[in-house]
């Protein structure tokens, strides 16, 4: 699967939302608190290419995700992306280490998710500040930002851990 998506660096949550549901998004799940770890190798032979490793606990729900090196794109974040849910953290976990993989980052944030059809709006509460994140078609999510007032000159490409490490934060690291 591809994912296709940007970040736009917002201020009032509380009105953005009004306006996603104005625009005809339904709220698909309500504000949770989510911690994603990244696992990488001693080497860290993911980061040298541009891969990431992530597990993500929400509640007791836990999902592995792979996401591939970006595509090249002005304006959106394009890799391949690949999920799924795990039953036992633990065993996941231990899993991992077995294959030489240690938790390199972790980071929290609270997410509300939206959808509108295809395209899926996240309005993100971060250490850095708050963010939505637009995923879908390039068209579809140019189209909706607009619309909420955003132009692409707004969009972020990059991912939480790198605009983490760019704002310099003192985020959890191992």
């Amino acid at each position: 699967m591809v994912e296709i998506e940007v970040k736009i660096r917002i201020n009032d949550i509380p009105a953005l939302r009004e306006k996603i549901l104005t625009l005809g998004a339904k709220m698909e799940k309500e504000r949770f608190f989510e911690e994603n770890t990244l696992y990488d190798f001693r080497s860290k032979d993911l980061e040298k290419k541009q891969q990431a490793l992530r597990l993500r606990k929400m509640n007791k729900k836990v999902l592995l995700t792979f996401k591939g090196p970006p595509q090249k794109s002005r304006k959106f974040k394009i890799r391949e992306e690949y999920e799924t849910e795990a039953r036992n953290e633990k065993q996941l976990r231990k899993i991992l280490k077995s294959l030489g993989l240690r938790p390199v980052f972790n980071y929290q944030k609270y997410r509300t998710v939206y959808r509108k059809k295809t395209l899926k709006v996240c309005l993100d509460e971060t250490q850095i500040g708050n963010f939505i994140e637009l995923e879908g078609e390039k068209n579809k999510i140019v189209k909706f930002a607009k619309a909420l007032g955003f132009s692409k000159n707004e969009f972020i490409k990059l991912d939480y851990v790198h605009l983490m490490k760019k704002e310099g934060e003192k985020i959890n690291k191992f």
